[in-house]
């Protein structure tokens, strides 16, 4: 049988954690339109109502989310054996047009997931971008 250090296993699971988090921190919306709405699903796992923010400034819908977290493990005599800290944000825009306001936007937060319920209204028709062609 191999013997494996205990600071390898300390290593080995605060990378795991890290990478989670990383993996974690993405913040995977699903949007569809149902009913002459949009309905977006943002998935803000391990985050609170209360961590979670949205605002509507200039046609831009914007949900931030922050968080800190802290774990402490000591051993028999209360010494410190392990000491993590975490703290992020997350933040992630959608344009929505300048004829938005808040009073339309609908708003939900249950089990990890923000849903947010928006009128689609009548887009003005962008126009094209034209390119310069270079020589």
């Amino acid at each position: 049988m191999r013997y494996i250090p205990k600071y390898y296993d300390l290593f080995d699971d605060m990378f795991d954690t890290f990478a989670g988090d990383r993996y974690n921190s993405l913040m995977k919306t699903d949007i569809k339109e149902k009913d002459g709405n949009y309905e977006l699903d943002v998935e803000l796992p391990g985050y609170k109502k209360e961590d979670v923010k949205v605002d509507l400034k200039d046609g831009y819908l914007t949900i931030s989310a922050n968080r800190s977290n802290e774990n402490e493990e000591k051993d028999n005599e209360g010494k410190i054996i392990r000491q993590e800290r975490y703290s992020g944000s997350l933040s992630r825009s959608f344009y929505v047009g300048d004829d938005m306001k808040v009073e339309d936007i609908k708003a939900k937060f249950d089990n990890g997931i923000l849903h947010l319920t928006l009128p689609s209204q009548e887009r003005k028709q962008i126009e094209e971008r034209k390119y310069i062609t270079i020589e």
